[in-house]
């Protein structure tokens, strides 16, 4: 480079080329004055063109930015005339792709260029977007399929600017509460989609740098303000679940298991009993035992007195395996689900609702196929024989909670079974099993500005009764298998880490407790011991329209009761193990955000106020906590004038709730 002091140059600054008169040249570094009437020290690396020419440095000051400024305005002048698309059409098809500019600049001028048209000319190399790359006075021709693409991005650039201006006005108006259609911002849908995203995605969301510049010019920056407007918008409901949407659960059905699902039509009697194994149970006085608002009956009971002092309890379930096939797409989406999902506002579930609240269900007075477990007890409730047989049943009676708690006493049958449940509550008991009752919080939501809770115990008689009479059927299933050495999915337990409780009768407190020193649960294809249930192997298969473990399981028993021997292998077992955990951790994420959300929404309305808390325990820097009439959990460090121990029940004030940001602070 033949620079000299009085030579002409050209430097890029933001992005413009800025015309600039060479003062003094030390170290490699240019002393130069530029066309704004700067003095500044540049490295000659940044320099983009040089004349040939000499200008006299004793010329004034103002004479010097005068040369500097018309340069400057002939060049740009200049540049707009190079027809830079023809020349790119010329050179196109060449097979060279690599140039210098004076070689360029003479093809596209002609022979005879000054020093003015060659900057020009790379003035307008640099203008240009689509056709050359100027880069260490080399230009790069770019191909056809370069250009193509370069226009492209361009065209997409264009229309974010075009959606940025007028975005952030109609962001601004419907955040504002105000109505704004897709009429008057055609780009509507797509940028609500797109802000959609951004909230529960954030940087990995399909636009997240056009929305956070659409929110910047917008001014809505603060937490919440995007997802206000997707509210206001109608896009979602003011309490949108958002763990659900994060979470990529499957709400809707595809069409494959929608079409799956209506080809399914209840059995006939004849096509039932066309089955040989299949025993004939309608005339049995069974019944279902449920919450008041339950639909999908997957469980139901009958009772018998026997002879020296034995009964026989009967737990028939659902037969779901004779409707879907594990080659059916329900199957697959089932697998997917891993478990129906239930919030305060509704319920996700497993099967589509034709078959999970009517084809599959046990309504009464419909004929069903089911899986029925006869166990004969003796008046230990030990258990005697068992049999596990397909049949067809008939529901007589469709109890609730209520009703059968009121019922106990003057019901034979629902009188036989409660005897029957507390004998099998104390061998349990007696076994190492832990009674962890815990209440339920019932979310009451239906007036969304004043948020209910109420507490409901889980241990009421008809609720055990059922809970008692499950377990006994999923241990009669796990044994079944496991005697005949059969690969299954079997649930365990090790011992808790630390044992505080025993018997039946524990204080809430030491329940709370002790559920935080239980060890993890495993899900493996061999039977291992269950310690929180007192037995030597466990499955789960009560179920089959919720769960899809015990769907599973119900194919691997259907079939060995129909003679056929296994379904499953070992190894078809363990994939399904390691899916079911992976998905139920998911779907169970979903579960506790959405119950903790609910409760920051009834705790939301009181703040300032001070609630009861129950102290489950104490460390040398923090107590934990047990809000008394919504049973959260909380946490706070330790306060010397506040003493308490575990066991205590004291006060804390709510200090501040942000149930959307999922925020929570309390103090003593």
């Amino acid at each position: 480079m033949m620079i000299t002091p009085g030579t002409l140059v050209e430097y890029l600054d933001g992005g413009k080329f800025i015309c600039s008169l060479v003062l003094r040249i030390s170290e490699k570094r240019l002393h130069l004055i530029n066309q704004n009437g700067r003095e500044i020290s540049l490295p000659q690396s940044r320099v983009i063109t040089f004349s040939r020419q000499h200008h006299s440095l004793d010329c004034s000051r103002e004479q010097q930015l005068q040369l500097l400024q018309e340069a400057a305005k002939n060049r740009s002048a200049l540049a707009e005339t190079i027809a830079i698309e023809e020349l790119w059409e010329i050179l196109s098809e060449e097979e060279d792709r690599k140039f210098s500019s004076r070689f360029l600049a003479e093809l596209a001028l002609g022979d005879g260029f000054d020093d003015e048209q060659l900057a020009g000319f790379v003035r307008a190399i640099f203008a240009d977007r689509f056709f050359f790359k100027y880069k260490n006075d080399q230009i790069t021709v770019h191909t056809p399929e370069q250009v193509e693409h370069l226009k492209d991005e361009f065209a997409k650039q264009q229309e974010k600017e075009q959606i940025l201006e007028a975005g952030a006005r109609h962001l601004r108006t419907i955040h504002q509460g105000e109505n704004v259609d897709a009429e008057q911002w055609p780009d509507r849908d797509r940028c609500l989609d797109w802000l959609a995203e951004f909230v529960l995605y954030g940087n990995d969301s399909e636009e997240p740098a056009l929305i956070r510049n659409l929110l910047k010019k917008a001014e809505l920056t603060l937490p919440g303000c995007g997802y206000r407007v997707l509210v206001n918008a109608g896009v979602w409901d003011r309490d949108e679940n958002l763990a659900l949407l994060k979470s990529e659960q499957p709400v809707d059905f595809p069409q494959t298991s929608l079409d799956s699902a209506a080809r399914i039509k209840e059995p006939s009697l004849e096509a039932l009993l066309a089955d040989p194994k299949r025993k004939d149970f309608r005339e049995l006085d069974i019944l279902t035992i449920d919450g008041a608002f339950t639909r999908d009956f997957d469980d139901a009971l009958h009772f018998e007195e026997l002879e020296n002092g034995q009964v026989r309890v009967g737990i028939h379930i659902t037969d779901v395996s004779y409707h879907i096939s594990p080659q059916d797409a329900l199957f697959a989406e089932a697998q997917e689900r891993a478990t129906s999902l239930y919030f305060p506002e509704g319920h996700v579930p497993m099967l589509p609702k034709g078959l999970s609240l009517d084809v599959c269900s046990l309504i009464k007075g419909k004929i069903r196929p089911a899986v029925s477990f006869l166990v004969t007890l003796d008046q230990e409730a030990n258990i005697v024989r068992t049999r596990i047989v397909p049949s067809i049943i008939q529901v007589k009676r469709q109890l609730n909670y209520r009703d059968a708690d009121g019922m106990l006493e003057s019901d034979p049958a629902l009188a036989g079974l409660n005897r029957v449940r507390e004998q099998l509550r104390r061998n349990r008991v007696a076994n190492g099993a832990l009674l962890l009752p815990f209440p339920d919080a019932n979310i009451d939501i239906r007036n969304r500005d004043n948020i209910q809770i109420f507490l409901s115990p889980v241990d009421t008689p008809s609720r055990n009764l059922v809970s008692e009479l499950m377990i006994l059927a999923n241990g009669v299933a796990a044994e079944y298998l496991a005697t005949r050495e059969a690969p299954g999915l079997f649930r365990s337990q090790p011992p808790p880490k630390r044992r505080l409780i025993a018997g039946v009768n524990n204080s809430l407190q030491d329940i709370a407790l002790q559920r935080r020193f239980l060890s993890r649960g495993e899900l493996t294809a061999h039977p291992k011991p269950h310690s929180g249930l007192g037995l030597n192997s466990y499955t789960t298969i009560t179920s089959p329209i919720r769960r899809f473990l015990d769907l599973a399981m119900q194919h691997q028993l259907s079939h060995m009761i129909h003679g056929k021997g296994i379904l499953f292998s070992a190894e078809q077992c363990k994939t399904f193990a390691g899916l079911i955990q992976q998905k139920l951790s998911r779907a169970n994420g979903v579960r506790q955000q959405r119950h903790r959300y609910w409760i920051l929404r009834y705790l939301e309305g009181r703040v300032g106020q001070r609630l009861s808390a129950l102290v489950v325990g104490r460390g040398p820097k923090r107590v934990n906590l047990l809000l008394t009439d919504c049973l959260f959990d909380i946490d706070l460090p330790t306060n010397p004038h506040f003493p308490v121990e575990p066991g205590d029940t004291t006060k804390i004030t709510i200090t501040r709730v942000k149930p959307m940001e999922n925020i929570f602070k309390v103090d003593w």
